[in-house]
């Protein structure tokens, strides 16, 4: 039976070409995950521990509880730990955020990290965090290091002069030298360093480090130098040994990959999952223009289980070839993937190609395990066939009962699939969890059913196939001649547009109510903030007022009081204009209570509102940051909205008990409007200051959450186009396998008058319609399972509304119709070119 297996496979080639392909594919992509984490998790890994490599001991002082400011370890103290005996060198460390601006005035780094530092030369004159690759090291406050992926971006060379800035105004400073970083700041952010004078004075404190780390002689144990270091730093300070960091560097490098690996794996089980649907029609299609020879073999003594033996072991050496295939192109798959995450702006650092010995078995294991899965139940079925039924071509298609049998229990499977969705929906957040298996039931229940389903399918599409003539008449005809066969080729289409669709449907409705909501609540043309998530300087609001372009502006100046033991963060906006700039859904009072009251008036939102239970009118007594005494009247309450502050008040009753006068954020009106060209004219007024970001409601809306929902998006499209694909190659396979089996059927067509290209189009109407049969019954349940989604979503994304994107499903609906143009130019082109003497003959 092996030798009649390998036999068939050698004999089939061509036909058996698109089902390895499929497997192929899927297998590609399961490797190509494996590759990819593995890659980015070991580039991580090595990216900590390089960073790693001279650290014996790491220390940072804790906070001061009294300022909320970060510790610091004094010059004096970093003196006696280099006393310490088997201490090789000390490194102090300064931290904070710089901005860095290209030479055109563009901030650089976007959303990434924009970090600054001190270079700390040991004795040799070199900081071994950060190796030199041009110039030199800072000597000066007027002198700065950039690493070289910001100098790249930025344009600079050595001699240069740089824009950056702190949190306050533009500072220029000339670029000494470019250094090489192994730390995360490489991943898209941003570096520069300081001497350590300029560092402490821009980032901490003078004659101050927030951290420091200890190299210690060969043989010098870290558990006891670190030991000794705690006698010499503050009290409570954070100490770590260097194998204790690289431990937790390694586990926290393998958490970071292990959720981005499961959604990668979960689409590579619905590629292979696609897979099982293409494989699955090839074999049943092969066994079944095959009965009349396992028929002889049963005749001449081959029990039935070695018949099925004989399929499946077919499969095996098919799933073989595959997976040795699949794990070559999983490799060019996995260069794919980190390509696309780059050009993401991920910040996933570089590496080489990591490929372990598990990836490689489980490449052959994935493959033939399913092609052998999806050959049983054809080999099962062809064992099944008495030989005399099918040495006299007789198929016996499925009984009535059988067909009764398996309509029920997709119809029982979609219910319960809808009655899960539907519940798990209405449970909120506690959903999520849930949702998965009765949305995956009711996928399964639409395949089951499917067949039943593609009859009127064809019907309702018979009328208007009719204008293209014959071929439109044959076409629906051919779709319905083998029900289960069409129902699975648009099946495998079906599950990757009802992804899509899905997922189009959620992103979409998301962004549509986050940009709504942003431009419902905020009247203002522009939101000024810093980009380190810092404050602004008061100037930065005088600035603006001052300016010819603006028309109305007001700081958001936040400060704390203490209510009841309590503390809450007060927002201080300018009465006269925050009417103009922000339109709060009141549920009770107005803006008008800034203004009234002697300037004692406190307007919060709901979230406030529930949480202390104050309601309007009522008096709060309040104690100030600087100690004084007060108190404040509800004036109103609003609607919680992310874009908005949670409590306004009066400026000028907030402002004399700040300790510092700086702003959260200026809100301002333009005479042009919210377009780039006011925004140019704001960056100008500003200085271009890369540390100052200018962003309207558009960018509000992305920030919220848009932006980072349509990169998502585009990634899942990305990684859901290897099932479609697959998709496609099963109605190829499907079509090339029904011209084959209707050759005599075509040659008596042709005989009769039908021409060559009346022949590709009924192959191509054929193709079509399928297409399009799967893509709509992929796009009704994609938008349910949307929805689903949605009510899922709504409780995170405030005034979340379904939105159905029709113009995108009008695009889907093309591009099936495409597909299906596309999936049939081959076995159009075959059944076109058949010999007409040659097809009559054929058996």
């Amino acid at each position: 039976m092996f030798r009649t297996a390998l036999r068939n496979v050698l004999a089939h080639k061509a036909r058996l070409l698109m089902t390895m392909l499929a497997v192929l594919l899927g297998v590609a992509f399961v490797v190509g995950t494996l590759v990819f984490t593995d890659t980015v998790g070991n580039a991580y890994k090595e990216r900590f521990l390089t960073t790693l490599n001279n650290v014996s001991v790491q220390a940072t002082p804790p906070y001061d509880e009294k300022t909320g400011e970060p510790g610091t370890v004094e010059e004096d103290t970093l003196r006696r730990l280099r006393q310490l005996p088997g201490v090789a060198s000390v490194t102090g460390s300064v931290e904070g955020s710089v901005a860095v601006a290209a030479k055109d005035g563009h901030p650089l780094g976007g959303d990434h990290v924009t970090a600054g530092g001190n270079y700390f030369p040991q004795a040799d004159g070199k900081d071994t965090r950060h190796p030199l690759t041009a110039g030199r090291a800072p000597t000066g406050p007027d002198e700065v290091l950039l690493d070289t992926a910001t100098a790249d971006q930025g344009g600079y060379r050595v001699g240069d002069t740089v824009r950056l800035a702190v949190d306050g105004p533009v500072l220029h400073k000339k670029l000494v030298g470019i250094v090489r970083t192994d730390d995360t700041h490489g991943s898209g952010g941003t570096l520069a360093l300081f001497d350590d004078a300029t560092a402490q004075q821009l980032l901490l404190k003078p004659g101050g480090y927030d951290g420091i780390t200890l190299e210690a002689d060969r043989g010098t144990s870290e558990a006891k130098l670190a030991a000794e270091a705690r006698h010499l730093l503050p009290g409570d300070s954070d100490i770590s040994t260097g194998a204790q960091l690289r431990e937790r560097q390694r586990a926290e490098a393998a958490e970071g990959t292990r959720g981005l690996s499961q959604v990668l794996l979960v689409f590579a089980a619905i590629a292979l999952f696609v897979g099982i649907f293409v494989i699955g029609n090839t074999f049943t299609m092969l066994v079944t223009q095959r009965s009349r020879e396992m028929a002889l073999m049963r005749a001449v003594g081959a029990e039935r289980r070695q018949v099925t033996r004989s399929v499946l072991i077919e499969a095996g050496l098919l799933g073989l070839s595959a997976g040795a295939a699949g794990f070559l192109l999983g490799i060019g798959v996995a260069m794919g993937i980190r390509q696309l995450f780059a050009s993401s702006g991920s910040g996933f650092p570089d590496g080489p190609l990591t490929v372990s010995p598990s990836t490689v078995l489980i490449s052959f294991l994935v493959g033939v395990v399913v092609t052998m899965l999806a050959a049983y139940v054809p080999a099962r079925r062809a064992a099944a066939v008495p030989p005399v039924a099918a040495m006299s071509a007789i198929h016996i298609p499925p009984s009535a009962r059988s067909l009764r049998r398996r309509n029920a229990i997709g119809v029982a499977l979609i219910a319960i699939g809808v009655l899960g969705v539907v519940f798990a929906a209405s449970s909120g957040e506690q959903g999520g969890t849930i949702v998965l298996l009765p949305a995956a039931l009711l996928l399964i229940g639409i395949i089951v059913v499917t067949p039943a389903l593609s009859g009127p399918a064809v019907d309702l599409a018979g009328p208007l196939l009719r204008r293209f003539g014959v071929p439109g008449k044959l076409a629906p005809r051919n779709a319905r001649r083998n029900p289960r066969r069409t129902a699975s080729t648009a099946s495998a289409l079906m599950i990757g547009l009802s992804l899509v669709t899905g997922l189009t449907v959620v992103a979409v409705s998301a962004t549509t109510s986050l940009h709504e909501r942003a431009e419902s609540s905020v009247m203002a043309d522009f939101e000024i903030s810093s980009k380190n998530s810092g404050h602004l300087p008061a100037s930065v609001h005088d600035t603006l007022a001052k300016s010819s372009a603006v028309t109305s502006s007001s700081p958001r100046r936040e400060g704390a009081v203490r209510t009841g033991g309590d503390e809450v963060t007060l927002t201080g906006v300018d009465p006269r204009t925050i009417g103009d700039l922000l339109d709060p859904n009141f549920v009770s009072g107005s803006f008008a209570a800034l203004g009234s009251g002697g300037g004692k008036s406190l307007l919060i939102d709901t979230s406030i509102a529930d949480i202390y239970g104050w309601t309007t009118g009522q008096r709060i007594p309040v104690v100030y940051d600087d100690g004084s005494r007060g108190s404040l009247e509800i004036g109103g309450v609003y609607h919680e909205d992310e874009y908005l502050p949670s409590t306004m008040m009066p400026l000028a009753t907030l402002q004399p008990h700040l300790k510092e006068i700086e702003d959260a954020s200026v809100l301002v009106r333009t005479k042009a409007g919210d377009g780039d060209a006011a925004r140019r004219s704001l960056q100008r007024t500003l200085d271009q200051n890369p540390v100052i970001q200018v962003r309207n409601t558009d960018d509000l809306a992305e920030a919220a959450g848009g932006e980072a929902i349509t990169l998502l998006l585009n990634v899942l499209y990305g990684l859901l186009a290897m099932a479609v694909v697959i998709a496609v190659l099963g109605v190829v396979n499907t079509l090339a396998m029904s011209v084959f089996e209707r050759t005599r059927e075509i040659g008596m067509l042709r005989a009769v008058g039908l021409q060559p290209e009346q022949t590709k189009r009924m192959i191509h109407l054929e193709s079509v319609l399928i297409s399009l049969f799967g893509a709509l019954l992929g796009i009704g349940a994609g938008i349910f399972l949307g929805w689903a989604a949605g009510k899922l979503a709504s409780d995170s994304i405030q005034g979340y509304e379904m939105v159905i994107p029709w113009g995108r499903i009008a695009v889907a609906l093309a591009g099936a119709a495409l597909v299906g143009v596309v999936a049939g130019l081959w076995p159009a082109r075959r059944a076109a070119r058949l010999n007409v003497l040659t097809a009559l003959k054929a058996d």
